[in-house]
């Protein structure tokens, strides 16, 4: 009897053993539904983060541009694109004056303005007879070639000012805007075709633009053509 209850009592401690086993289990339906949420969630959060510190840095860039900064030469300098209408006016009396020969043409465009163009260190009374005089020909044909060159090369597309809808100013040449210590082969030599070779090597060495500048507003205004940085 000793024996048999030994054995019966053997056999319920096995049932309860067996009831206890390890049954492995997997998650539900509804389980894996709330994983996958959870997972793209916390996807969508890490790129959400990577994204503005991209935005963050890029704007301390623009920042630093507006504080003076010069830009590199952007790709598309000389422009190939057409100037805004009353820009490409202005440029046209100017290039008016540039094929007539005459400078006195040339005081036609710088009439058009209400606003003077900047075209002396020193107020000017008569602008032909500053032109003729700046010119080593004396009668400003030497100033119409400088001009003609200025086109021949192209102009950069600046932003100046906080209209934001209408500060774009055109420069001829591009190279005037872009650093002298950065130029390319192709640019030197367009700088070659402004000036004689030594004002050249003169410039790159200072690095600081020297020659003859021409800026024309998006709006048409004639802001200024002179020579010096």
């Amino acid at each position: 009897m000793l024996a048999l209850r030994r054995t019966e009592a053997d056999r319920n401690l096995l049932r309860r053993a067996a009831s206890h086993s390890f049954t492995p289990t997997y998650p539900r339906p509804a389980d894996r539904a709330w994983l996958k949420f959870n997972l793209t969630s916390l996807v969508m959060v890490v790129s959400t983060v990577v994204y503005c510190l991209g935005a963050s840095g890029a704007g301390a860039g623009d920042k630093s541009n507006a504080a003076g900064a010069k830009p590199p030469a952007s790709a598309g300098w000389p422009i190939s694109t057409p100037l805004p209408p009353a820009a490409e006016d202005m440029r046209q009396a100017i290039e008016t004056a540039i094929h007539s020969g005459d400078i006195a043409e040339l005081k036609v465009a710088y009439d058009l303005g209400e606003l003077k163009a900047d075209i002396a260190d020193q107020p000017v009374t008569d602008p032909v007879a500053y032109w003729k005089a700046q010119s080593s020909d004396g009668e400003g044909r030497e100033i119409l070639a400088i001009l003609a060159n200025l086109f021949a090369v192209g102009a950069a597309d600046v932003a100046r000012g906080r209209d934001a809808e209408n500060n774009s100013v055109y420069v001829w040449p591009y190279l005037a805007e872009v650093p002298l210590d950065k130029l390319s082969p192709a640019q030197k030599v367009d700088l070659l075709r402004l000036m004689p070779p030594a004002e050249a090597k003169a410039m790159l060495e200072k690095k600081t633009w020297t020659w003859w500048r021409l800026t024309i507003g998006a709006d048409g205004l004639w802001h200024a053509f002179k020579k010096g940085s």
